[in-house]
């Protein structure tokens, strides 16, 4: 029997695991799999807890609409009536400019403007910079299809003031990264796309929203949101993916030291395992419970790119290094639950904070207010984002310290002076890579690189998309190159 064994229990090698599973058994395929996770925990990033009748998301708590791969694996997988939208009688986002929260102009979707009053009436722009951004629809497209940073793009298309005040704490903010490396057909191609295919970024964006509204005609039931969750948390997804996983073939707690290519098959040395973890029914090790090496046909990695690096820095450092060369930032969210008689939101999402401004924290969300069912009415629960590449350094405070900042910044921002009921801190520590410009090519070096080792893939965040859709997408898409050289491998032989 066929073995595979990925490494790393985030969304990305779980649906990873489950895709393998189920195409190996729709093509009757017998394949024996292992999901190795060094922590306690599967999930990765993603992690809802449940406290006191709070429902805190510690990582992303919602997924893109746009991008249909997560929703469909939630209806794949009987979560389907658990998808909910955001509440959309609260929507809005403001923005912190010049110490004051102003409103999102209505119409502005993502950075680019779509309807003249709202963009003429806010007070966010000055008169200069609401021209600037009018006049985009006149800025001829860039020649050639060279990349470009983030910065570059937007002043070049909507100015400088598009770029201060939406784009980089909006845009940018959902990568933690800097405008000024960061690449924008890695990571932003959409747009890029509009102003190739129709010279303009706002025709562009009008002429998806015209297409968006006749797909929607033409589909039955309700219209998605921007943002969906689900219910009972993301973290019901990570369960109900595990749930469908054989319990025999995912051992927790375990560590890798390294991995080695021997006769056309792969062994990967543990470094040590928690007595608590129980190895597989079958267990493919030699070795005891504490140590030792699995073997296997093929070896998924849906670790980080500077953890995958680990794995090759003897077998091939070129590798290593190259997958070094992807920068990753770290982050931190705090909730916060107040007594809603002691505080008085703006009725929004929340709202984001442009670097120039200089705070501790990048952005808060109005939990409670954002979707449905998150605490009872009694309360509201505020969670706000730290780190990242402007702030990296404040991800190391404690607890305490950390909790009492983010209570500074929302006196300053939002005057909230009330006592936290609850509070939780979650740090995510080099968890959220950069597409800086060079991306595309690093990437397509690494993946041809991996061509030298036969039956080795690579998946997750780190190449082709750092949302839950996107390592969705791509777990599936890997499973798949798995199986196909597993068996076309049995085929020739």
């Amino acid at each position: 029997m066929k073995r595979v064994v990925i490494i790393g229990g985030g969304i990305s090698g779980l649906s990873t695991a489950l895709y393998l599973k189920e195409q190996a058994q729709a093509s009757g395929h017998e394949v024996e799999y292992l999901l190795i996770e060094r922590g306690d925990r599967l999930g990765g990033n993603i992690r809802t807890e449940k406290l006191d009748g709070f429902l805190i998301e510690g990582g992303p708590d919602c997924f893109l609409s746009e991008k249909p791969w997560a929703a469909r694996l939630c209806r794949h997988i009987g979560l389907g009536d658990q998808i909910i939208p955001t509440t959309e009688e609260n929507k809005g986002t403001f923005v912190l400019s010049n110490g004051k929260l102003h409103e999102m102009p209505e119409g502005l979707i993502l950075m680019v403007p779509t309807k003249i009053m709202p963009l003429i009436t806010t007070s966010l722009f000055s008169w200069l910079g609401k021209l600037r951004m009018g006049f985009e629809i006149f800025i001829p497209p860039k020649q050639g299809r060279e990349d470009e940073t983030l910065g570059s793009f937007v002043r070049r298309r909507l100015g400088r003031e598009a770029l201060d005040k939406i784009a980089e704490p909006l845009v940018a903010g959902v990568h933690a990264g800097d405008p000024e490396t960061m690449s924008m057909r890695a990571s932003f191609p959409k747009f890029m796309e509009m102003e190739e295919e129709h010279g303009s970024l706002i025709k562009g964006m009008l002429a998806r929203m015209k297409k968006a509204k006749e797909v929607q005609r033409a589909s039955s039931g309700p219209r998605p949101t921007m943002f969906m969750t689900l219910n009972g948390g993301l973290g019901t997804m990570i369960e109900a993916i595990t749930s469908r996983l054989d319990a025999s073939s995912i051992r927790l707690n375990t560590s890798i030291s390294g991995i080695e290519e021997k006769d056309g098959k792969f062994l990967i040395y543990l470094t040590g395992n928690s007595p608590d973890s129980t190895p597989p029914s079958s267990p493919p090790y030699q070795g005891g419970d504490r140590g030792g090496v699995i073997e296997a046909d093929s070896v998924i990695l849906s670790t980080p790119a500077h953890v995958s690096a680990s794995f090759f820095k003897d077998a091939d450092s070129a590798l290593a290094e190259k997958l070094l060369s992807i920068p990753y930032v770290s982050t931190a969210t705090v909730t916060l639950a107040f007594k809603a008689s002691d505080v008085k939101l703006p009725k929004s999402f929340g709202f984001v904070i442009p670097r120039v401004e200089e705070r501790k924290i990048m952005a808060a969300t109005f939990t409670s207010r954002k979707f449905a069912g998150r605490c009872s009415d009694e309360y509201v629960m505020v969670r706000c984002f730290v780190g990242g590449s402007k702030n990296e350094s404040l991800v190391d405070l404690d607890d305490r310290e950390m909790v009492e900042m983010v209570r500074e910044e929302l006196k300053d921002i939002i005057g909230i002076n009330a006592e936290p009921v609850l509070s939780r801190v979650y740090r995510w520590r080099k968890a959220m890579p950069q597409y800086t410009i060079g991306h595309l090519e690093r990437v397509r070096w690494i993946f041809d690189r991996i061509h030298k080792h036969p039956g080795l893939y690579l998946t997750g965040s780190a190449y082709h998309g750092i949302g839950i859709s996107d390592s969705i997408r791509e777990g599936e898409i890997t499973a798949k190159k798995a199986l196909d050289y597993l068996f076309s491998k049995d085929k020739q032989t």
